[in-house]
């Protein structure tokens, strides 16, 4: 009789509800699903090849995580970038990845490994794989948290930016350039590879304060793909998908 459990130590699988809520999670915040795009339960299941009670309970607790909004006899719509929620989730990441400089273990190995990372940024650059580039930045900033000893805090920082990762990447695409972040990034390794703690500190807030600037420019520009918070049917519009 089947336990429910993994044989042999495997990860048990994940239930069709979860898999769609994640696939359609991930695709949302790459932005192949827009800010302000119409969502429907029938075409979503059709193209991920399930039924409509998945989509539906997946789009009710995207709804509750801020990602999609309802309007009764309108339809449910990816919602709009909330900026409040951009705030709240950077000052959540710079307060975390900040303070945990001052207990990082500068060792060659550390260094070592976060330059390879670097590395790899500058392939994907010169590939112009945008989506691999946001992968490593991931990477890049988890491995800084974990070289400090604090790399569980990477699950508050993560479940609080679903908005903000939505904000870096219209500023990958239409806003700072790639190498501008590689540069960055490598100004905080030169920095702790110098034991200058504050030196780092102070970049890497620049760092991680640049998409407030990136927000600007692009609100200029495209102003329905944002909210203050209220709620206001959205205004489809096409985005660029990552690739």
């Amino acid at each position: 009789m089947a336990t429910g459990k993994s044989d042999k130590g495997q990860i048990p699988r994940l239930s069709v509800r979860d898999q769609t809520l994640e696939a359609l999670r991930r695709r949302i915040i790459s932005l192949e699903l827009p800010p302000g795009e119409p969502l429907s339960e029938n075409e979503l299941a059709q193209e991920m090849g399930v039924s409509r009670t998945p989509v539906r309970e997946s789009l009710i607790l995207l709804r509750e995580e801020g990602l999609v909004q309802v309007f009764p006899q309108i339809g449910s719509f990816v919602s709009l970038v909330d900026l409040s929620r951009v705030a709240e989730a950077q000052f959540v990441r710079e307060a975390i990845e900040c303070a945990s400089l001052h207990d990082f273990a500068a060792d060659a190995a550390g260094i070592s490994g976060l330059r390879d990372i670097l590395a790899s940024q500058r392939d994907a650059e010169a590939k112009g794989d945008i989506e691999e580039f946001f992968r490593l930045d991931e990477d890049f900033h988890r491995e800084l948290l974990r070289l400090a000893g604090h790399e569980s805090a990477w699950t508050a920082v993560n479940s609080a930016k679903a908005h903000l990762d939505r904000a870096r990447r219209l500023s990958l695409i239409d806003t700072r350039p790639v190498s501008t972040l590689i540069e960055q990034h490598t100004a905080v390794v030169d920095a702790l590879e110098a034991r200058n703690v504050a030196e780092a500190d102070s970049s890497l807030r620049l760092h991680l304060r640049g998409v407030f600037e990136d927000v600007k420019r692009i609100q200029a520009s495209s102003p329905d793909l944002f909210s203050d918070g209220t709620a206001r049917r959205p205004v489809r519009r096409n985005v660029a998908r990552l690739s």
